[in-house]
């Protein structure tokens, strides 16, 4: 069909412009109605979690039914209605309701999905992080999954005060300065590498790249992939930058080097000419200043310190881990700085 339209398109320039115009306005209506549709069903939905709850509540539900009420409820729904209405799903828009008693208040771009892993999350705050920056994102579900399995929310609250959390739970990940991409500590266990496990700054790299949609994700919104082992050369001599990205948001190259072990000193100098050189030769003229990321297995404070003294405050040294972190441990955390229970109150 297509080897058929081309020589239409070629003799006819204004058949063509006029054919695009209209498949224009009709894929923007299919989406549109599928936008529609999804909004449509998750106020359903929600409805359907409103009666359910209200029913507990203002009648003698529990005692006469108990846990058989979402039992029978399902087959008869299943019988009237068909598929979609299992005890489970019943379930998941009885705690959707619960989790969001104003429909109003959760993003008409999540769709039923994304909200069933959304009302897993008992915290308030860390539910509506995950909201927001699964909206600003456009995560599917597999890497909403992961985010959170990862404790993102966790991990990035456990560097702020009380107001940051507040914030970062308000209105997610907000993109204004280049520390404001760079995470503390990177978690890396989707490249499948062990503590115990020999391997190369190489290795590191070359499993970065075979799962670099995961590690874009796990470096957040905005980062577009540029080149591995990037060429540069100073006075004749050559240099490899292990990765190389762009910021869409900030506008400027963000270099990234790979250390299996420890940072040393002379590490941080390397980056700091990497990153003079992108300034001066790279960086187009509205670009903003590069930023470079140290990525080691290990990090010592002092020794940071006193290697960064002076330097560009756009270059950080930030850990990796290659294990999922310990939730328990960053919720507790978390909790002395916003109160008990990871709540803040009004």
């Amino acid at each position: 069909m297509q080897n058929e339209v081309e020589p239409i398109y070629k003799k006819d320039q204004r058949l063509a412009m006029l054919a695009e115009s209209i498949v224009k306005v009709i894929s923007e209506a299919r989406e549109s109605a599928a936008r529609h549709v999804n909004t449509t069903m998750v106020f359903a939905y929600w409805n359907v979690g409103r009666h359910i709850v209200e029913f507990e509540q203002h009648g003698n539900a529990k005692a006469r039914y108990g846990t058989g009420l979402l039992t029978n409820l399902s087959k008869v729904l299943s019988a009237k209605l068909g598929r979609g209405y299992s005890r489970p799903n019943l379930n998941n828009m009885r705690k959707f309701y619960l989790a969001y008693p104003i429909c109003q208040n959760i993003s008409d771009k999540l769709n039923w999905s994304q909200i069933c892993e959304l009302i897993t999350i008992s915290d308030p705050l860390e539910r509506s992080f995950y909201e927001k920056e699964c909206v600003h994102g456009n995560w599917d579900v597999v890497s909403l999954r992961r985010q959170m399995d990862s404790g993102l929310f966790l991990r990035l609250a456990a560097s702020k005060d009380k107001k940051g959390i507040l914030a970062l739970a308000e209105h997610g990940v907000e993109v204004q300065r280049p520390d404001d991409i760079v995470k503390n500590t990177y978690t890396l266990e989707f490249l499948g590498l062990h503590e115990s496990a020999h391997f190369t700054e190489s290795d590191l790299e070359q499993r970065i790249i075979d799962n670099l949609q995961t590690f874009l994700l796990e470096l957040g919104r905005g980062f577009a992939f540029v080149g591995r082992q990037y060429p540069i050369t100073v006075n004749n001599i050559h240099y490899h930058i292990d990765l190389v990205f762009y910021h869409r948001i900030l506008k400027c190259f963000v270099l990234i080097d790979l250390k299996k072990g420890s940072v040393k000193h002379e590490d941080i100098g390397q980056m700091n000419m990497y990153m003079g050189y992108f300034a001066k030769e790279e960086s187009a003229p509205d670009d903003k200043p590069p930023v470079g990321i140290i990525l080691s297995r290990f990090r010592d404070e002092l020794l940071v310190e006193y290697a960064t003294y002076g330097m560009d405050a756009n270059l950080f040294v930030s850990k990796y881990e290659l294990y999922l972190p310990n939730r328990d441990e960053l919720a507790r955390l978390v909790e002395t700085v916003v109160g008990v229970g990871g709540k803040i109150s009004s």
